[in-house]
């Protein structure tokens, strides 16, 4: 058996993986002039099982990949606050986006506070992380997915994938959750993880679009997008409430205010707890201030009927529907409108229950909830505390983010510093000698 020596392996070549070792053999050129004796070349490699690289990178922000948000604080993440405020502050956006410029990937952002490329192709970000990789001389072995990683007797590894080995003294895990698995973020990572004596969380899918029951008539909003509330219970009790843009579709609900919500509705079902999803269609509005404006209209205005005061508000079908669910006819004067039709209409606008069945699952999720549980991992370096060379990135921690780049913020700032520490403590081993 042929077995091939490198320096750092690192499994997946994700955003985190990418970025992982680009600051390892970017780090290792600064830190080998510091000593004429001292490699200059980190001979880092790359191992991705799928068939393509950035898969899900190219398909991110509708293929024009979010790169990072304008402003990013631990708040916007789910995971252990004080880790992740240390991994951000590693590594801010402001740094975030200047790095970039220097692939050649200049940033623009959007009044959502979104970053995009200014090409508005995500190709772009993924051809600049090639192209400096390459640069660096890091070797990228595409379509060999790693079966084993065995740990060696002198602190290295050897590492099983397609049907070649390597041998090499550290390794990264960089390998994703269980979202978006055609891309190769299958949760074989967390097996390998496992095998190595780490623990994982339960995982569900974050970021995803829900199903709804068939009998709610949200298949004919499809293709409609309004400004929402949308309000998850537990057990009856407020959990988590988020207002942004709400997509209808063909099978229930999607956009940003819809993925963001649907961790938390997952969480608590999968907890054995009762979950629910409440809309309102009128995020800015309250009952108070909606009930006073129907009375006033229908005093000044007696022909006007709810279709026409609902159109004032929102979409047209979407209107019709309200009508529907409120159980009024959308031709009906407001001027004539009864207390308690009134108030079965107001709580349609404010707090419609959603019959949420399901979610629409991994396939469509873009990141993964739970995971490789912080404690287990140095916030400083991202090396593991169970086994000694072997660092941890990306989207296999347990730590997901809103919608927005938060998740893509996360990968670049655990690349920067994982990376940084590979080529570190690679140059100065614990026992003070320099491989």
């Amino acid at each position: 058996m042929t077995v091939e020596e490198r320096d750092v392996v690192v499994v997946g070549a994700g955003a985190a993986g990418l970025s992982t070792a680009i600051f390892s053999a970017e780090y290792a050129q600064e830190t080998s002039h510091e000593s004429a004796t001292r490699r200059r070349h980190l001979r880092v490699t790359l191992l991705e099982g799928a068939p393509r690289i950035g898969a899900k990178i190219l398909v991110s922000g509708g293929g024009r990949c979010n790169v990072t948000h304008f402003e990013v604080s631990p708040s916007d993440y789910h995971g252990v606050r004080n880790f992740i405020k240390k991994i951000l502050r590693g590594f801010p956006v402001a740094e975030t986006v200047d790095w970039f410029a220097s692939l050649g990937v200049d940033l623009k952002r959007e009044k959502t506070g979104k970053l995009f490329p200014t090409s508005n192709r995500a190709r772009t970000v993924v051809d600049a992380l090639l192209g400096r990789a390459e640069a660096l001389g890091i070797e990228l072995r595409v379509g060999e997915k790693v079966s084993a990683i065995v740990p060696l007797p002198d602190g290295g590894f050897r590492i099983h994938h397609g049907t070649s080995t390597t041998d090499c003294h550290r390794v990264v895990l960089a390998t994703g959750g269980r979202s978006l698995p055609k891309s190769g973020s299958d949760g074989t990572g967390y097996q390998l993880a496992k095998s190595l004596g780490h623990t994982v969380t339960e995982t569900w899918p974050a970021l995803v679009p829900l199903l709804l029951d068939e009998t709610f008539p949200h298949a004919s909003l499809s293709g409609i997008s309004h400004r929402a509330r949308l309000t998850i219970r537990i057990d009856e009790k407020k959990f988590e409430e988020k207002t942004g843009d709400l997509l209808w579709t063909h099978f229930g609900i999607s956009g940003p205010v819809a993925m963001d919500v649907s961790r938390s509705w997952i969480a608590g079902r999968e907890s054995g707890r009762s979950s629910t999803l409440e809309l309102s269609f009128l995020p800015d509005r309250d009952w108070a201030d909606l009930e006073e404006e129907i009375v006033e209209v229908g005093r000044k205005h007696p022909r006007r009927t709810l279709a026409t005061w609902l159109s004032s508000q929102l979409p047209k079908r979407v209107g019709f529907q309200i009508s529907g669910l409120s159980g009024i006819e959308e031709n009906h004067p407001l001027s004539q409108l009864p207390k308690t039709p009134r108030r079965a209409l107001l709580r349609t606008l404010t707090a419609l229950p959603l019959p949420v069945i399901a979610p629409r699952g991994w396939n469509q999720a873009e990141v993964t909830a739970g995971g490789i549980p912080l404690e287990e991992v140095r916030s400083a370096t991202l090396e593991s505390r169970r086994v000694p060379h072997l660092f941890l990135v990306g989207e296999i921690l347990d730590v997901d983010g809103r919608i927005g780049g938060f998740n893509f913020q996360w990968a670049w700032a655990t690349g920067r510093t994982a990376g940084r520490a590979i080529a570190r403590s690679y140059y100065k081993t614990p026992t003070g000698d320099s491989r």
